[in-house]
């Protein structure tokens, strides 16, 4: 008799998943960190002579570069993870985040070191986005493969939480140091503490998931000699074509529920709805909290209703709760706070998106599949949606973020309808 299926995780599965959770939310705070301090680093890293605007057009270029980089060191970083080994590019992207954002913390600015400064903090931020770019796919690849299928829908939506609590977390210890410190103290040198708190618990990251074991599947494919030869990525995009494609629409989706109405609301409200700052910031981490106990919830229920019925109902429910609360800010604004907080929870549903793009690929290109399709649509919609956001509301129409969230939506939704008739055709045929 065969040995039978577990369906439940075992100590070692929580072991895996909460490493993995913890090492992704503290990458992440050090990838988002950078955001909180802009203002900060347009006036340290650039000439004091240059116009106001121009440094911070600057400073959101050097950040935008992050962003840019990380379909190069998604791909590099995939290619060797489905060649030899999950684990070591999971250590490698956690490392290759640590470090630089270590360094940050210990540049030397426009007034020691001239043009140099910007200039090196350019090349620290493209290690990041390359970091960044092998960690989401990457860990995402490693817990689906460490637990049994049919708890694949929570680990991923428990790690996708894991992922958007190193928002809140950056989000949090910016708020720590503005309060605890006068304006003055945080440009002479109280704005360097979240950098290298960032590093250092990066690299205690790196030696943690130390005690990480090689995936199940990843050894079975290199004892049965099935891993992949040649170019993984040439195979996936030879032969699957269509996989990518529904990838990067579903990949926008989360894009429009992380960038618009978790990063970018704060800021809208207060120049479109003259909400106060305070109000805001308070807001937008009960959103962020929110946001991670819906990753949580909606991977939970991928497991019990299935990837494509969750991903529909929750692009929905993402649209629909991201139309209410502009509403509420436009007919009682009072309300803000409850309605961003319960629409954070909706934007949850990033945490069930992953289970779609594991299932999608074979395990032998996995990791180059997932990593090429979520980190080029992600660099275009990231890059691309604040622009298209500003210039819509710069032509009048106020409620410019609530169209472009539905859009991303109704292409979440087609992926998923046309993911499950894909599902049904090979299953089909397979009989």
């Amino acid at each position: 008799m065969s040995a039978a299926i577990p369906t439940a995780l075992s100590r070692r599965d929580f072991r895996t998943l909460s490493l993995a959770a913890l090492g992704g939310a503290l990458e992440f705070y050090d990838f988002i960190i950078f955001v909180f301090f802009t203002a900060v680093i347009a006036q340290l890293f650039f000439p004091p002579d240059m116009p106001e605007w121009l440094r911070q057009l600057q400073t959101f270029g050097i950040f935008a570069a992050g962003y840019l980089a990380r379909p190069l060191g998604g791909i590099i970083m995939a290619h060797f993870g489905d060649r030899i080994g999950r684990k070591r590019m999971f250590m490698l992207s956690v490392l290759l985040m640590a470090v630089p954002t270590l360094l940050m913390g210990l540049l030397p600015t426009h007034a020691s070191i001239g043009i140099a400064a910007p200039l090196l903090l350019l090349l620290l931020r493209v290690l990041q986005g390359a970091a960044v770019g092998g960690e989401v796919p990457g860990a995402w690849v490693f817990v689906s493969e460490h637990v049994p299928e049919s708890r694949i829908g929570f680990a991923c939506g428990t790690l996708t939480s894991g992922l958007t609590f190193g928002i809140l977390l950056g989000s949090l210890v910016a708020t720590w140091v503005n309060t605890t410190w006068s304006s003055e103290e945080v440009l002479a040198w109280a704005w360097r503490l979240p950098f290298i708190i960032g590093g250092l618990f990066g690299l205690l990251a790196v030696w943690l998931r130390r005690y990480l074991e090689e995936t199940p599947v990843f050894e079975e494919m290199r004892r049965r000699r099935e891993l992949v030869r040649g170019l993984p990525l040439k195979v996936v995009l030879q032969g699957h074509t269509g996989d990518v494609v529904r990838s990067m629409l579903i990949t926008w989706m989360l894009t429009a529920g992380i960038v618009v109405v978790i990063l970018m609301t704060p800021t809208l409200v207060q120049s479109l709805f003259a909400i106060a700052p305070a109000e805001a910031a308070k807001a937008s981490s009960l959103a962020t909290f929110s946001l991670c106990v819906g990753c949580v919830a909606y991977g939970f229920a991928v497991d019990r209703f299935g990837v494509e019925r969750v991903l529909v109902a929750g692009a929905i429910g993402l649209a629909l709760a991201t139309a209410g609360l502009y509403r509420v800010l436009t007919v009682a604004p009072e309300h803000f706070t409850v309605a961003y907080t319960i629409t954070g929870f909706f934007v949850g549903v990033a945490g069930a998106i992953p289970s779609l793009m594991v299932h999608a690929f074979p395990p032998a290109i996995r990791f180059s599949g997932i990593s090429f399709a979520y980190n080029v649509a992600y660099a275009i919609s990231g890059g691309l949606t604040p622009l298209i956001i500003s210039l819509w509301i710069r032509g009048g129409e106020p409620n410019a973020a609530v169209y472009y969230v539905a859009m991303a939506c109704a292409a979440g939704i087609f992926a998923a309808v046309w993911a499950a008739r894909a599902r049904s055709t090979v299953a089909s045929v397979t009989h």
